[in-house]
């Protein structure tokens, strides 16, 4: 072939469609030319969608109601909703730990079950360490609640003191 000369495509070959390409070793789906794309391990520069979290299936079969697709949210918003109540009805510590406690069994349940429904919302690490810290917050909190605590930690007594007498 000559510059400046020009040949007719080859009236044989077929054009590249979605049926016709053949995609040779780890491929995704088609991008947004309908060519197949190589997929790769590393991880996006930008994110464009956001990943479910790991355990964030159904709890129970899709055959069930609802509520017992999301038994493990149901049981732990169920003991807070109480404990929110018995505070209300001035059963302050009792309430308060139940709820400090609900959360802790949240924890544990995320640690537990694979499946928790609604329950998961970040990874199983943080959800566990995010319920677990502030659900002993809450209790050691409740504990230590005027008048007469539950639960008296001396070295806290001397950093107030220190704090306001000086």
């Amino acid at each position: 072939m000559t510059p400046g000369t020009s040949e007719a495509p080859d009236a044989t070959a077929t054009p590249d469609t979605p049926e016709t390409v053949q995609a040779k070793g780890a491929v995704s789906a088609p991008g947004p030319d309908g060519q197949p794309r190589k997929v790769s391990r590393r991880f996006p520069l930008f994110t464009r969608d956001t990943a479910r979290p790991e355990g964030g299936g159904r709890a129970a079969s899709g055959d069930a109601p609802a509520p017992a697709r999301q038994w493990p949210l149901l049981g732990v918003a169920s003991l807070v909703g109480l404990g929110l109540l018995l505070t209300a009805l001035d059963v302050f510590r009792v309430g308060t730990m139940l709820v400090g406690l609900a959360l802790v069994g949240g924890a544990l349940l995320r640690w537990a079950v694979p499946d928790v429904g609604m329950l998961a919302v970040r990874s199983r690490f943080t959800d566990m360490v995010t319920y677990g810290a502030l659900g002993t917050a809450i209790v050691l909190l409740a504990m230590m609640a005027q008048p007469e605590p539950w639960l008296e930690i001396p070295f806290l007594d001397d950093t107030l003191h220190f704090t306001i007498s000086s």
